[in-house]
Order: C-alpha cells, then structure tokens, then sequence
C-alpha cells in the first residue's frame, strides 16, 4: 500500500515506478516454510542441538529461546530473551522464569529506566478520553497494531468494573455513548487471532471470559476494514475515539487521522507505547509545534498525552529480576537491543548486584562461548554492511536537519520575531543563526 501511494506520485512527476519489496502472494507463500509449535516443548533440531520455547509476557506468541548444544561431549546452554514483557499487561501471562543457563543474551530497551507504576492507569485513561469528548474533540490513540491495541480494547471493557464514585461513573457514562474504531487491518487480524488463542492469556482474563464476558467486545466497538471506511472517519462530526496504526506515527492510517486532529485544540492526541528518537511520534510526544504531513504543515495545537504504564517491555527492575529468577546464574551476560545509554547502567546493576560479567557487543562481533568468553572480531562483510548503514545514517540525519531546520524557523517567526520580542535576544539568535550558517557552509565545501 505504501509503494502503491508513492508510485502515484512518482507516476504524476514522470518518474518510473518503483517495485515494492514483496507482494502479498509471496507473504501468503512464505507461510509453508513456517512450523508451530507450542511453548515448553523441547524440540530437537539435531541429535546435538534442542531447544526450548517458553512465553515471554510481551505480546501474544512472544517467546524466550532455550538452546542446549553438544561439542565434543560438553554441553552448553544458551538463553535468548527476545522482547521481555512487562509483568502487568492485562490478557498475557507473565514472562516465564529460567532455571539455568550457561549464557544469556538478553534485550535491554529499558535497562536505565523505571517504569511509572500508575496502578489507576484506566482512570487516568478515562479522565483524559472524557475531558476530550466533553469538549467534542476526538481521541486519537496511536497504537501498535499486535499488542497494545488489544490491551486498550481490555482496559476499556474492564472500565465498568472498576466504577469508583458518581463522577467516574458519569465519565463512564460519556464513552460508552461514543463510537471507537480500531481502524487498522492488521490490528483487526490481530485481534481476531488473540480471540482464537485464549488458553495464552492469564488466569484473571480466563476466568473472566469464563463468566461470559469477552475482554475485547463491548458495545460501541467498531472495526474499519477498508481505506474508504478510514476516510469515512475524519469526515465525521462526531466525537470518538480512534485507534489506529502505527504506534509511532511513522506510516499507516494513523498520519491521516493526525493530520485531520493535531490542529485542533478540542482534540487529544494519546500515546500508549514507546516512541523511539527520531519518529514522528517523539517529535509530537517532545513539544514539536508543528510536524509535516503528506508534504503539508500541521500545527501541533491538539492535547498531547502519554500514559507510559501501557508499556509492553519489561523495565530494569523486571529486567533485573528474571536475572536474580536463575537457580543457577549465567556465567555471562550479553545486552542487545537498547539504546546505548541503558545498557551501560543496566550493565553497571547487573555486575554491581550479581557480579556475573556483562558484555555489550557491537555491531558484528563474534564470540567463542569456552570457560572464558573470546571475541573472535566481526563478522565478514560486517564493515561493507556498516558503510551502508552509515551511508544511509548521513541522509536520515539531513532530513532530520532539514525538518528540525524547518520547525526552527516556524518558531522563530511565530514566537521571536513578534513586536514584543527582546532586541537583545533576537541578536543573540541572529549570531547562533550565523554561527550554524557558516559550519554548514564549511561543511559543504569540504
């Protein structure tokens, strides 16, 4: 769908089409050469390698890989985390603990930080969505399509269990006689499959779908299949809630429904899940005033919210803990997956409270796993590929430039330049201005 839209584009300038990366016949394709299998089964790959894979509580499927391999009569056991879930997500269980292990390489996405143990998350999610249709605006809630959005489905059902006061019930009240749509394809599928899989989800869900209540169906739910359907949306006065693709702003329905509600000061925007640096939903979530969309600029005057306790990862405290959770500790510890700051404070906790060794490997690194780990050095063709990524890096931050360039001079003209402005600032600006004109310049000559 993104290719088809930019190939229209292309098409208008005289420029030849560009192919996508697959088609959905290959996606159907490539689904023979997929197995299932179930968690705690122990398959054998080989007579000399097995593994293991055991619910990891981040979203449904998600799994912790154990891996037992034979060399020369020793046995070495080696445990992948992947995604480690946050231990409150509403349907998942939570991620299960591991005996053992030789090795752990483990993900590390939040390994600086703690999570906000908002206990009253659905009030305060019900506060927000009610102010905002009180006022007529609609809530637009960016969301990750497997995961989150099923999450945001239960918690509004589960809302009417939880009826405090008066006030809360007459919020209550209010969004149950607004519509909300999930309006993404794939977070509609999704749904479908996590309803298919129910025996996966915790006790507390169970024994509420026991009971007869589906945690995912309530009155007023709608789904939107179609692009005509999404478009429907936003040419409908009414209030509502709309949940869309993607979480991070980055491609999808959810540019539409921004570009139609940002502007509009009646309307919130609701983030629910992480915005990695450099998407537009971190700008939006970090006070940009306005963001481009489909080449248009866009004021950024709707509310901007952020409930982080809907986080699906595992923050360092849990991180920390499926570490102490081992009978037997790993003799080393490798983190992937964060970003770099988090990694050396969760590195700093792991050896200052376990004093198990913790290695932050780098792009390409191998490693021989003996009574002492050996860097063996990269990978072949590790450096060919870092050039392209570099390459690739340069022109992503000329395009961050270039936005940020564009924000800077919005700003200025809007809150600088005005009548009231200091002279004595506006100097100062004109020479930072000069200054960042001239390393371009000299850049540029280079």
């Amino acid at each position: 769908m993104e290719i088809e839209w930019k190939n229209k584009k292309r098409v208008r300038k005289g420029l030849d089409p560009i192919l996508p990366l697959y088609t959905a016949e290959e996606a159907l394709k490539c689904l023979e050469v997929f197995c299932p299998v179930k968690y705690d089964d122990i398959i054998d790959i080989d007579e000399n390698i097995h593994v293991r894979f055991n619910d990891a509580g981040h979203m449904l499927g998600s799994a912790i890989i154990e891996i037992w391999a034979y060399e020369n009569g020793k046995r070495t056991k080696a445990v992948f985390t992947g995604d480690l879930g946050n231990n409150d997500i509403p349907l998942l269980s939570e991620p299960t603990m591991i005996e053992d292990a030789d090795y752990l390489v483990m993900e590390s996405t939040y390994g600086g930080r703690l999570h906000n143990r908002d206990e009253n998350k659905a009030t305060e999610f019900l506060r927000i969505v009610s102010e905002t249709l009180d006022k007529g605006g609609t809530v637009v809630i960016p969301s990750f399509a497997v995961g989150r959005t099923q999450e945001i489905l239960y918690e509004l059902n589960q809302l009417k269990e939880i009826i405090q006061d008066e006030d809360f019930r007459k919020k209550y009240e209010t969004l149950m006689k607004v519509p909300v749509y999930v309006d993404s394809p794939l977070a509609i599928s999704a749904t479908e499959i996590f309803k298919d899989n129910m025996e996966l989800f915790d006790e507390q869900t169970q024994e509420i779908m026991r009971s007869g209540d589906n945690p995912l169906e309530f009155p007023g739910l709608q789904f939107t299949r179609t692009a005509e359907e999404s478009k429907k949306l936003n040419a409908k006065n009414e209030s509502s809630i709309i949940i869309s693709a993607s979480g991070m702003c980055e491609v999808g329905r959810i540019k539409h429904h921004l570009k139609h509600n940002l502007w509009n000061p009646n309307s919130t925007i609701l983030f629910v899940g992480y915005q990695a640096p450099g998407t537009l939903g971190r700008k939006i979530v970090d006070g940009a005033k306005t963001v481009k969309l489909f080449g248009e600029e866009i004021a950024v005057n709707a509310r901007i919210e952020y409930i982080e306790g809907y986080s699906g990862h595992a923050d360092q405290e849990w991180l920390l803990n499926f570490i102490y959770s081992f009978i037997t500790k790993p003799k080393t510890v490798f983190l992937v997956h964060g970003e770099p700051e988090g990694q050396v404070i969760l590195k700093q906790k792991i050896q200052g409270t376990t004093e198990i060794p913790v290695i932050i490997p780098e792009y390409g690194e191998q490693y021989e796993l003996n009574e002492e780990v050996e860097r063996l050095g990269r990978v072949k063709g590790t450096k060919q590929r870092e050039k392209q990524y570099i390459r690739l890096e340069v022109l992503g931050r000329i395009q961050t430039l270039k936005e940020e360039l564009e924000d800077m001079s919005t700003i200025v003209k809007e809150e600088m330049l005005n009548e009231d402005a200091n002279d004595g600032e506006i100097e100062k600006l004109n020479d930072k201005i000069k200054e960042l004109e001239q390393q371009i310049v000299r850049i540029v000559e280079g």
